[in-house]
Parts: structure tokens; sequence; C-alpha cells
């Protein structure tokens, strides 16, 4: 397995460094995306990306959103020969320990996405929590898959090729805060296998977010939405999937 982590930056570059240094202990390579930040951003991560040799930077021009950032990254993965994919968020809200699990899981199972689902502690927004779970069953319900426990987590690990063959597949892959849902249902449609793991999470008090709240309500919906025709016009392949794992 070659393996590597792609983190994705905006408005979080004095975040970054900290982030980075927690993943030192595993031996990896790191593609930064800068994702079209503003100077003092892209100050800290330039800094970052001098003084760290494992850390190869790529930088979009204009902000493109989470979902372009990762592509990019994910398509450099391929360049470099990279199996597997560790996406993390540059907010440092994720516990960087569970790495070493995660890690040993795409191992075991090295056609997975190995996706996180998030362990709260008493930081956590109440009303982040109740807003996950309508996307976990909207997503539940579009792949046929009670298995899903989280489809917005920022935590996971994609194994490259497959990542790569929905990107040739689908030119639309949402490139905004409807990524993560985006990206793992077509995973699943795909038949890639999921793994779930938990990762503890905490909300600082003084964190930055980049949620915007009619933008990306809007955007999930809508991507909710497709994914929901999709599923209709698969229905013929899901019964026959469903059919097929009860023989």
């Amino acid at each position: 397995m070659k393996a590597g982590f792609i983190i994705p930056v905006y408005n979080h570059g004095s975040t970054l460094e900290a982030v980075v240094d927690s993943l030192r202990i595993y031996s990896l390579p790191v593609i930064v995306v800068d994702d079209g930040n503003d100077a003092r951003n892209r100050h800290f991560i330039d800094m970052v990306a001098s003084s760290h040799p494992e850390v190869e930077l790529v930088t979009l021009e204009k902000n493109r959103g989470k979902g372009a950032a990762m592509n990019r990254g994910l398509v450099r993965a391929g360049e470099l020969g990279w199996t597997h994919a560790f996406q993390l968020d540059a907010d440092g809200q994720h516990d960087a320990g569970a790495c070493g699990d995660f890690l040993k899981e795409a191992e075991k199972n090295p056609l997975a996405v190995i996706c996180g689902y998030p362990v709260y502690d008493e930081t956590v927004p109440e009303m982040r929590r109740n807003g996950r779970e309508f996307s976990n069953r909207w997503a539940r319900l579009v792949t046929w898959n009670k298995d899903i426990k989280d489809v917005l987590c920022g935590f996971r690990i994609y194994p490259v090729d497959s990542y790569l063959k929905v990107l040739r597949k689908h030119a639309w892959i949402h490139r905004r805060m409807g990524y993560d849902v985006d990206i793992l249902v077509h995973l699943l449609w795909d038949r890639v296998p999921l793994v779930n793991m938990g990762v503890r999470v905490t909300y600082p008090a003084d964190g930055v977010s980049n949620f915007r709240m009619v933008r990306d309500n809007l955007g999930i919906s809508s991507t909710f939405a497709r994914l929901f025709i999709g599923m209709i016009l698969r229905i013929p392949v899901l019964i026959i999937r469903r059919l097929g794992e009860k023989n």
C-alpha cells in the first residue's frame, strides 16, 4: 500500500501547521491543496510547504470548493502512484491519533473506502448533530445501504483507482459542501466496500467555519435531489444486487 494524506485548505491556514505536524509520526507524504486562499492564509500555507519536506503544495488560483480541491489532490495522488489517499481537514477538529488505526484498516481492506464517523464531545452544536442525521438518512435511501454511519465527515481513506474511476465516469461531483455526500454515494453505487470507523471530533469555540447557511444548504439539497434521480435510474441494478446479496 502506498498511501498519503490530502489536506484541502481554505481559510484555515493558521491551523495547517499543527495538523501537518501531527501527521509526521506516520512518515507519509502530504498533498496540501490551497483552494484559492487570501494573502494571509496563503502566507501560512507557503510557510508550511517550505518547512516540511514531506509536503507537496498544489495551488488553485481561485476558490473552487472542497470537492474541486480534493479532486485535484486525488488526480495528483494518482500521478504519484499512490494506492490510497487519506482525506482530512485543515481545521484540526479531527483526532489525528486515529490515523494509524484507519491506515491499518485500509491495509486489511484495500478495496474499501474507510469512512470516519464523528465521536463527539460536549463542544458539538446540537443543530449540527441533528443536521447530519438528516443527510445520513438520505444517503442510506439513495444507496439502499443501511450500514452508512456518516456521509459528511471529512476523515476518510479512499482507494485511489476507484476514486479516479468515479471522476472519469461522472462529469459532475459537487465541488463544495455537497462533495462528501456525492463522492461517497457514487463510490457505493460502484460497489466499493464501506468500512466505518469512529474518530473523535472537537469544535473549538474560536474555530472558523466555511459553511454558508443558504448557499451550502441549497447545494446539499440539490445534490440529494440529483442523487435521488440517480437512484431511481439505478433501481433495476440495485434490485439485482440486493437479490444477489440474499443468495
